[in-house]
């Protein structure tokens, strides 16, 4: 292709997602609000709770309120604007905007993921070696862990949002979904956009990596605690590491089917676009149900919180 052909490029780009369901589209705006909402106040109940309550400032529920406080930041980066361009049809989003925003999505994505696995590895350390337990987590290692997984988050996200910056955008500025998402953006750019794909792909084996390790972990975990004598440690330990499987299930099958979605064809670009939706949504709302009701320690305390505030208003 010509040189020239890349002497302009779109500066301003266009989230048309679910377009094709033309009059219908605005309806849209009910059931996303309603997870827009529920995702924030499910998540702000977590986090109060756990900054609130002295007995769960210990790694794993830290950990608990970091997913929490990712799942009701995330969302507020993505939901607004949409509900704008459902309710309102103002689809126009500036270059520069779009890749902050496709930054700040893949980031806390990233960040999901990391965090399930420091989990995985707090939970073996925990019962593989309890009496060592506090040797091994302890603030040094934790501060550790969490400076080379943001390091190596960043620069993974940093490649893939800066490959973008100086792509050409000549084809087209409108992109058939609802955020700016690193796949469909990158195919609106001309010429060369393989070292793009490449660095998707790459995060993708980073999170799929990760999910491994912690699937391979909680094998180990599953496997010590069943020849472990029966009893009340038994069943927490079990009831605990069911949880955080759960959640792991639920976020990366949201991350499979939004991956295999974008690299099948004959997938209908709305269920496309609509994959991306429920792997930045559907963990934020199901994440703080399951670790509010399944983990007894934090149950206990919203109870204890919302009868209070409850009685506090009679």
């Amino acid at each position: 292709m010509d040189d020239r052909t890349f002497n302009f490029s779109h500066k301003e780009l266009y989230l048309i997602g679910f377009t094709d369901l033309q009059e219908y589209r605005r309806y849209l705006f009910f059931p996303f609000l309603a997870i827009f909402a529920f995702t924030l106040f499910a998540n702000s109940i977590i986090i109060l709770v756990i900054v609130k309550e002295s007995k769960l400032h210990a790694p794993m529920y830290i950990l608990i309120g970091l997913i929490a406080t990712l799942g009701f930041i995330q969302p507020i980066f993505l939901v607004p604007r949409m509900l704008i361009s459902f309710l309102f049809g103002r689809n126009m989003i500036y270059k520069d905007e779009c890749l902050v925003q496709m930054f700040c999505l893949h980031m806390a994505g990233c960040f999901q993921s990391s965090i399930l696995f420091l989990m995985a590895v707090d939970r073996f350390f925990a019962i593989i070696f309890p009496l060592q337990y506090h040797d091994y987590v302890n603030v040094k290692t934790s501060l550790i862990f969490c400076l080379s997984f943001f390091f190596r988050n960043l620069l993974c996200v940093l490649s893939m949002v800066g490959l973008i910056g100086p792509l050409y955008f000549c084809k087209s500025n409108m992109i058939y979904h609802c955020v700016c998402e690193h796949t469909s953006v990158v195919n609106l750019a001309c010429g060369d956009v393989s070292k793009n794909h490449i660095a998707g792909t790459i995060a993708f084996i980073m999170i799929s990596c990760d999910c491994a390790f912690v699937i391979c972990s909680y094998i180990v975990i599953f496997v010590i605690i069943f020849r472990s004598p029966s009893g009340e440690s038994r069943q927490k330990a079990i009831l605990t590491c069911s949880t955080h499987l759960m959640v792991l299930a639920v976020a990366f099958f949201c991350v499979v089917v939004a991956f295999v979605g974008y690299r099948v064809p004959t997938i209908p670009r709305d269920i496309r676009v609509l994959s991306t939706l429920s792997y930045h949504l559907i963990p934020n709302c199901f994440n703080p149900v399951i670790y509010g009701i399944r983990t007894k320690e934090i149950r206990v305390q919203i109870v204890k919180y919302l009868s209070s505030h409850k009685v506090e208003s009679y």
